[in-house]
């Protein structure tokens, strides 16, 4: 009876936090991933009841890349993130290369994180086991196994029974990062994974990035750091409701690209005419 009621336990759990965090296509992939492809939006256009929060975004990630994708307050970062998770649909244009189902793993900013659901720390972990396991699977002693393998990678091992409840800031990152870990996914997508946590933890989880990068996974990061990009991350996206610059950090990152950002940065408008599509470059 108490394995049942686990089991059970767990489905619930796999449901609800799939149900806020993950691409529903998540549902339907098992098995191991193959090497990442090219991702390339087309004059994607993204928003919310057809008003804009990103504009006419055209461009090409090479698979493997570790970027970061910066910008002023509201400039649709995030936004771009549901997009590629396949939990906005564009209201134009299109994004290839992430196939179908999506593959793609998700880590979304802690305030979507609901600390008081009773999970313990190896829940939280497997959750990243349910494209292997599915809704009525269970988990066996390899799953396991690969579970503590995972929390040990992040600083975590002996913590599996802790409630996520009782977990630090940064305790509770490292847990994130373990399920990320066991999805296994080809394209990684992080939003703001190092705010509000200890300088520590942000060093060991970027050390995991670079590794991820290493094994040719395509890893795309929002972040407000720009130290933080300038040291760690090749390539980045500068967004502000629309493209203002892509490439290589060091020249992505100039005064003049910075400034044009603050100026075309706008608050978002509910009485907002419907964004008409057109054909844009990518700034220089």
């Amino acid at each position: 009876m108490q394995l049942c009621c686990v089991n059970i336990r767990t489905i619930a759990i796999q449901l609800q936090y799939l149900s806020r965090n993950l691409s529903v296509s998540h549902l339907h992939f098992s098995g191991r991933v193959a090497a990442p492809a090219a991702i390339v939006l087309h004059d994607l256009t993204l928003g919310y009841e057809r008003h804009p929060a990103v504009h006419h975004l055209s461009l090409t990630l090479p698979p493997g890349m570790l970027v970061a994708v910066v910008g002023p307050n509201g400039a649709g970062k995030s936004t771009l993130l549901k997009a590629l998770a396949g939990q906005l649909k564009p209201l134009a244009g299109r994004i290839d290369g992430l196939g179908t189902p999506r593959r793609v793993a998700c880590l979304p900013q802690h305030s979507g994180i609901d600390r008081s659901f009773p999970i313990s720390v190896e829940e939280l972990a497997l959750l990243g086991l349910w494209h292997a396991v599915g809704a009525l699977g269970r988990f066996s002693a390899a799953h396991r196994r690969a579970c503590h393998e995972a929390l040990a990678a992040v600083g975590l091992l002996g913590f599996e029974r802790r409630a996520i409840g009782t977990l630090s800031g940064g305790q509770l990152q490292r847990a994130l990062f373990a399920r990320l870990m066991l999805q296994d996914a080809p394209v990684v997508l992080l939003d703001e994974p190092f705010a509000a946590i200890d300088q520590r933890t942000t060093s060991d989880l970027l050390t995991l990035l670079h590794r991820w990068h290493a094994q040719g996974k395509t890893v795309i990061a929002v972040l407000h750091d720009l130290a933080q990009v300038r040291e760690h991350f090749p390539h980045t996206l500068l967004l502000a409701r629309e493209p203002v610059a892509w490439g290589a950090t060091a020249e992505v990152l100039t005064p003049g690209h910075w400034a044009r950002a603050l100026q075309l940065q706008e608050p978002f408008d509910d009485g907002a005419d419907a964004c008409e599509v057109a054909a844009h470059g990518m700034p220089a």
